[in-house]
């Protein structure tokens, strides 16, 4: 039989003193009453009630089982009551993942007035560039840039991801201003050693193809690290718009090549398929989808940061 539907049953029996009152309050018979408490009395092994033709009591053993029974009851009434809560208001730990420029210059930003909407939803947000696995690690949601695989997951088409090759004006008054992705053979171009030999340098047009220069001599997996050598005059820099933007907005950048630039690669939000999403989730949602949805594309990141 049902051990919590018997724990029940017997804690109604000794709230309302009888079989037959705990019968009618479970809409079962006084006989099937006395069925769940022989299931509990041969689960542990003893009495709980002692029974004569006028009253009940419980045995010492029964008293102190009904005891524990309250307290276990009344832990799946209050887990039972924050799931149901969870699923109408948004709250909890919300755990995202993002690559790690977007996520710092963009994501993390905006993601505080998201908190501020909703003071009961706390965030965690992982950064880094590698793929990672939503179920098995435990997200709630990420945001991929690039060309997505079948992964089975719900993907939400964002604003496209931009990018931006620029220098400062203290290295191209000393080095000259690169014309043709050609000319960056006799320049310091700041490699991201993400990069496969596929995309390294790979700029659109005929002559876009600048993958076969000399290796750097300034090489990083970071892209904030590549735009603080560029910016203190060490050579040209292909990261996102979302991380020189606000470089070439403010003059502390040169946008360079821009005929050349790689075309714009698709950005998604993308989350676990669940019929029951909690508001957590949903709000997350809606709210990413309002600050980057595609319909916003032509605004700069810069721009969507002060909504």
């Amino acid at each position: 039989m049902d051990k919590l539907l018997s724990m029940e049953v017997f804690v109604a029996v000794v709230d309302k003193g009888s079989f037959t009152a705990a019968s009618e309050a479970f809409n079962i018979s006084p006989v099937m009453v006395g069925k769940h408490i022989r299931s509990l009395e041969e689960r542990l092994g003893a009495r709980l009630l002692t029974r004569t033709t006028r009253r009940q009591s419980l045995t010492e053993i029964g008293h102190r089982y009904c005891e524990r029974c309250r307290l276990i009851l009344a832990d799946i009434r209050a887990a039972e009551s924050g799931a149901e809560a969870m699923r109408t208001a948004p709250r909890g730990v919300l755990k995202v993942n993002a690559p790690v420029s977007f996520g710092t210059q963009w994501l993390a930003p905006a993601l505080t007035d998201y908190l501020t909407l909703h003071p009961e939803v706390s965030l965690d947000l992982q950064l880094n560039d590698r793929v990672v696995d939503l179920i098995e690690e435990g997200f709630d949601a990420a945001i991929r840039i690039g060309e997505l695989d079948d992964s089975g997951m719900v993907a939400r088409p964002l604003m496209p991801y931009r990018m931006l090759i620029c220098a400062s004006p203290a290295y191209l008054e000393r080095a000259g201003i690169p014309k043709t992705p050609r000319d960056l053979a006799s320049h310091q171009c700041l490699d991201y050693s993400h990069w496969n030999k596929r995309v390294r340098w790979k700029l659109n047009g005929e002559e876009g193809d600048a993958s076969e220069f000399p290796a750097s001599r300034f090489r990083s997996n970071n892209g904030q690290a590549l735009r603080m050598a560029a910016l203190r005059g060490y050579g040209v820099v292909m990261q996102s718009e979302v991380l020189l933007g606000d470089d070439v907005e403010a003059g502390r950048l040169v946008s360079l090549l821009e005929a050349y630039v790689p075309p714009p690669r698709p950005m998604h939000l993308i989350y676990p398929r669940d019929r029951q999403a909690t508001p957590k989730l949903t709000t997350f949602i809606d709210f990413v989808l309002e600050r980057l949805g595609p319909e916003d594309s032509p605004a700069s990141p810069a721009t969507r940061r002060t909504k």
